[in-house]
């Protein structure tokens, strides 16, 4: 198996964790009774239309020439998209519901990385190497955007659902930090994020453990 070619994997496993976590996102948010996903035309499976220039592209692009090129610095495979459309004040039961919404996209990921851990750890993959590696890309990719979605860094669902719990200044404050996404993703991951990488990483490895079997975790 070539670097390139698993980063070819590794970019399918991307796009369709992003798509899968962005459509679950905006059609939890319409059944809890807000409909701006659907006016805003972002309740498709049409990754254009979250699509972020540095989060959706430019990063994951980088990310993965890393990986092409066999580079000793790898870092792990990571997207994210524009702001979700959403109206907190046309939810039913709001503090709950923005939970759920905040939740919903992880949620996602988790069961696109139960999928793909289940059939690695039935042997589903039979002796094709190829497959084996295509569907490992999938775990590893799709359990990382589930961890690192749920890290307190403003502007991802960890951050959002930390503000639900911070006093009301603090979470107003936190919330504002949401413009600033891209700076924190780009420290996270090129200057100063190796500790907090580091535990991504053994978050990661504890659920793929138990979803694949630790002979089947990188």
């Amino acid at each position: 198996m070539s670097d390139w070619q698993y980063a070819l994997y590794l970019a399918a496993a991307l796009l369709v964790g992003l798509v899968a976590r962005e459509y679950a996102r905006a059609l939890v948010t319409v059944r809890l009774g807000d409909p701006t996903p659907r006016l805003w035309g972002r309740l498709t499976l049409d990754p254009r239309t979250f699509a972020d220039p540095l989060g959706s592209v430019i990063l994951p692009a980088l990310i993965l020439v890393l990986w092409a090129s066999g580079a000793a610095f790898r870092p792990p495979p990571f997207a994210y998209a524009k702001p979700p459309a959403l109206d907190p004040h046309r939810l039913g039961r709001r503090r709950r519901d923005l939970v759920l919404v905040s939740l919903a996209g992880p949620a996602a990921n988790l069961v696109i990385g139960a999928i793909a851990g289940t059939i690695l750890r039935a042997g589903l993959v039979g002796s094709s190497i190829d497959l084996f590696f295509l569907v490992e890309a999938f775990l590893y990719a799709n359990l990382v955007l589930f961890v690192f979605h749920l890290m307190p860094i403003p502007g991802l669902d960890g951050a959002r659902l930390l503000a639900l719990v911070l006093p009301p200044r603090a979470s107003e404050v936190f919330a504002n930090l949401d413009h600033y996404l891209a700076l924190f993703v780009l420290l996270v991951f090129f200057l100063f994020g190796g500790p907090l990488i580091q535990i991504v990483d053994g978050l990661r490895q504890g659920v793929c453990a138990l979803l694949a079997g630790g002979a089947n975790c990188r």
